[in-house]
């Protein structure tokens, strides 16, 4: 229980060694807007982008591979005292800071997915039947209508039954729609002000979409919870439930659910998600449940019984091909539209 007390003490974040992964460069005095952050991580392909064998490995400033799953930080907001993490003081944009993983950029259509089931956990395309995943294009959308990612350190656990909405989880990292004015790139890791959360119903399992704004939006300033969003980007929330609702059936298949009748939540019922979905992570991390084949491997999280060395992970990364491929497969660009 000992190695827990330092994630209990900085709010849900997972203290490395001793230091502290996500301190950000600079300070910044309790009641300013946030700064804008240094690039803390860097990312390295292998293979041909649009081949079932790319994949985007994530390193840290130092330059070392890591899992862009379990190594780097939920909460951004940490400093360190005599080596003890501890809570800067801050306002309310520091208390809802998040950093966020950029899988697919917004307007694109391809499927790409933290790997969760390989070491080290690289972004890798979505693959079915042998074939590269694209989602379509329905009138009047093009791809997807956000930034699209997900929140490190956190698991939809698929043997837990969510109480409010009595299903279990995907067992997937929890997925965010970042819905600022920047179209972003593949691979940056962004610090995100957390707004609601629609509750999918993916199958018969909770698939939680986290609706965030980049803190460095020109418009995050204004925007603080779910009807903020309703206010100064109007019709957004209802394009966001559309596209959920209508993206599987170009592929033949019913309408997605959804729990709360498609009810968008508050800020504050999305911190509690966020919060249990940490804490789901972080008893897979260190073996108290089943995690099935979730790759656990990680780089900084010393205490984890999955914890490797950095030259472990120059090795884990090292034995994937880096090949290009004469083959590869680009998204089509029809539209799809659909009938009432």
């Amino acid at each position: 229980m000992h190695a827990l007390l330092p994630l209990l003490r900085t709010g849900w974040g997972w203290r490395a060694g001793s230091l502290v992964a996500a301190r950000l460069p600079g300070s910044v005095s309790a009641g300013s807007r946030p700064g804008r952050a240094m690039a803390l991580y860097h990312t390295e392909e292998r293979g041909q982008p649009h081949s079932p064998g790319y994949r985007l490995f994530f390193k840290n400033e130092a330059g070392h591979y890591i899992s862009p799953f379990h190594d780097i930080p939920l909460r951004v907001d940490f400093t360190e005292e005599n080596g003890i993490p501890t809570k800067r003081a801050r306002n309310d944009d520091y208390e809802n800071l998040f950093n966020m993983v950029v899988e697919i950029p917004r307007w694109t259509n391809a499927k790409m997915e933290i790997a969760t089931k390989e070491p080290l956990n690289p972004i890798k395309p979505d693959i079915k039947e042998g074939k590269l995943r694209y989602v379509a294009n329905i009138f009047p959308h093009k791809g997807y209508i956000w930034n699209y990612g997900a929140l490190p350190q956190t698991w939809e656990d698929p043997h837990r039954k969510d109480e409010s909405t009595d299903c279990c989880g995907d067992d997937d990292p929890i997925d965010v729609c970042e819905i600022g004015s920047k179209v972003l790139s593949r691979g940056e890791v962004i610090r995100v002000k957390i707004l609601g959360v629609l509750a999918l119903i993916d199958q018969g399992e909770t698939d939680w979409k986290i609706i965030a704004i980049n803190v460095d939006d020109p418009e995050a300033s204004k925007i603080h919870d779910i009807d903020d969003v309703k206010k100064y980007k109007p019709g957004y929330l209802e394009a966001t439930l559309d596209w959920f609702r209508f993206y599987k059936v170009p592929e033949g298949k019913p309408e997605n659910q959804f729990a709360f009748n498609g009810e968008f939540k508050s800020k504050a019922f999305a911190l509690e998600v966020i919060k249990s979905t940490h804490e789901f992570w972080t008893a897979m991390l260190m073996k108290k449940c089943d995690g099935g084949a979730i790759n656990c491997t990680n780089v900084q999280v010393c205490d984890s019984p999955f914890h490797c060395t950095q030259e472990e992970a120059r090795s884990l990364v090292e034995s994937v091909s880096s090949s290009l491929s004469k083959e590869s497969d680009e998204e089509e660009q029809a539209w799809h539209f659909l009938g009432k």
